[in-house]
């Protein structure tokens, strides 16, 4: 699995990286969001570093992966927080937690300190109102820039989420008797799913895995792990596959539907792709980059961006980073002896006050009522990890990640044998500069309480 995750050099700092013997100067770590992709090394048995993150992604941390109480510290966004960079308390930082409209809990990173100021998105889907944040608004100089790249191919143009969003609904409208199975990976796509469910006046049937993920994210009341009490239903994206499309379709007729931004293709009339992404386009981090004008960009996924945003960044050099002394020594000590000083100056920690699960308009299923089919645990895959597995049995494969096949200069071992049937995708003509809808809890819906 891929680490997309940095150390920041000069500093005793760590981002999405758990990796602990390669970063042994390391102290503070901070987490930008929960996909799997992210906390590669991550454990119940994290021990003496504090661990920084938002709210959200403080609870998932602690259902998901059990880290121990001791060593979360959740950050409110929007807020400055002063963190020790030494055990004598002479050298701080300032974290100021940024919405990164990504997933649940994603955030990214404002650093300021003796370095200079760093912008680590992590995975962002750029809108203009985050450059009206009071920490961005009133920035003149970003020194280095950590740029989300997944999607920096000036080749390809992605709908607004919004527009993906309507797309799905015009798929389903045009199938009124169809039910509707959603492949999507462990954390993500939330907000569509409660979208879907007004719309849709439907309940959204997911595994009780899922759910315990749903619960803690405190999300508006229409999910269910009642099976047949809703039309929607999600799944495992690795169960949208020729074999079960012929079940269910035997069963009822079924429209399957990967909301997902890979260059998948669907060889089955009843598989729709629509481009849905969390991640920014390159228009979109084009204006990012544009707007911000950093003084230095690192890419976080990867070594390289386009040539062209060489071409934003200002003529300026980046001043001389000295390393205060106590620093160094923060760096070289024992994990063990920062425990008195980091583990017990925490920033001012707030309580999280989650969003109180609200009513919808159509009737709650009677429960208590058997397990759902889907409560095989799902894994914390992500979007952005292109897994290379293929099905034990190929010739059940109805999805080809063509990135796989036409990526240039990478080098591809075995045969290849993937099934290639006929074509159909669910493409429709967009603008690549429409509105871009905002986060998860930036949505408003319309509710009646029951």
């Amino acid at each position: 699995m891929s680490v997309n995750g940095k150390v920041i050099p000069h500093t005793p700092l760590a981002v999405d990286f758990w990796q602990v013997r390669k970063c042994p100067g390391t102290r503070l770590f901070f987490l930008s969001h929960m996909h799997s992709d992210h906390t590669v090394g991550l454990t119940s048995t994290w021990s003496n570093r504090p661990i920084y993150c938002s709210p959200t992604t403080a609870a998932l941390l602690r259902l998901k992966l059990q880290v121990k109480e001791k060593w979360i510290h959740p950050l409110e966004l929007d807020e400055p927080y002063l963190l020790p960079m030494d055990d004598i308390g002479k050298e701080k930082l300032t974290v100021t937690l940024i919405e990164a409209n990504h997933c649940p809990g994603s955030v990214m990173f404002l650093f300021e300190g003796y370095f200079g100021s760093i912008l680590y998105t992590g995975d962002f889907r750029y809108t203009p109102s985050m450059l009206r944040e009071p920490c961005l608004r009133t920035h003149t100089t970003i020194d280095v820039l950590y740029l989300d790249n997944t999607n920096c191919d000036p080749n390809r143009t992605l709908p607004s989420r919004q527009q993906a969003t309507q797309q799905i609904k015009e798929i389903i409208r045009r199938h009124p008797n169809h039910n509707v199975v959603i492949g999507l990976y462990a954390l993500g796509k939330e907000s569509l799913l409660v979208e879907l469910a007004m719309e849709f006046k439907t309940w959204v049937e997911v595994s009780f895995v899922r759910m315990q993920t749903l619960k803690a994210l405190e999300l508006p009341d229409v999910f269910t792990t009642e099976p047949g009490v809703g039309r929607i239903r999600v799944v495992e994206q690795s169960q949208i596959c020729s074999a079960n499309v012929h079940k269910w379709d035997k069963e009822q007729p079924t429209l399957a539907i990967l909301p997902t931004s890979r260059p998948l293709v669907s060889f089955h009339p009843n598989v729709h792709v629509v481009p849905y992404s969390d991640h920014s386009s390159y228009q979109e981090l084009e204006d990012f980059v544009s707007a911000l004008k950093p003084t230095s960009l690192v890419p976080i996924v990867g070594k390289h961006v386009p040539a062209s945003f060489s071409a934003l960044l200002p003529r300026r050099k980046r001043h001389e980073i000295l390393v205060p002394e106590c620093v160094r020594h923060y760096m070289l000590s024992q994990p063990e002896s920062q425990l008195s000083s980091s583990a017990n100056t925490s920033p001012r920690r707030r309580h999280f006050q989650p969003l109180l699960p609200k009513g919808v308009l159509f009737d709650s299923p009677v429960r208590g009522a058997g397990k759902s089919g889907e409560e095989a645990t799902e894994p914390d895959a992500t979007e952005e990890e292109m897994d290379a597995e293929v099905s034990e049995n190929d010739s059940d494969c109805i999805l080809v990640d063509l990135s796989k096949y036409h990526t240039p200069k990478k080098n591809r071992g075995g045969t290849g044998d993937m099934c290639l049937n006929i074509v159909k995708t669910t493409r429709t003509p967009f603008e690549t500069n429409a509105k871009i809808i905002s986060g998860l809890y930036q949505m408003t819906y319309t509710v009646v309480h029951i």
